[in-house]
């Protein structure tokens, strides 16, 4: 069954990666904690074995995998902070600019 499932847990989101998911969406809450979306086929099925310590993965996939999401998280904070000190400092000249 195609699922959906949201984590802040990069390892649990590296593991569902190597597990056939999709990683649909990164989210970011107050700036500081970013959600993982994956979507794919079993999803609960593999999150339930993650969750009971039965979860078997290829070790170097998953190396490589949790390094893609690293890579992927850093450059959307770095994404997410330009757009935040763009619209700050467009704030900031508004308020000097208005008589």
């Amino acid at each position: 069954m195609h699922t959906s499932l949201e984590t802040t847990d990069i390892f649990r989101g590296a593991f569902f990666i190597c597990m056939g998911g999709d990683l649909a969406n990164i989210r970011f809450s107050n700036r500081q904690i970013a959600s993982f979306m994956f979507t794919g086929r079993d999803l609960h099925k593999h999150d339930k074995a993650y969750i009971n310590g039965q979860a078997l993965v290829n070790p170097l996939q998953f190396r490589e995998v949790l390094n893609h999401l690293r890579d992927l998280l850093f450059k959307n904070l770095r994404d997410n902070e330009t757009r935040y000190d763009r619209k700050r400092n467009h704030r900031a000249h508004q308020s000097i600019c208005r008589p």
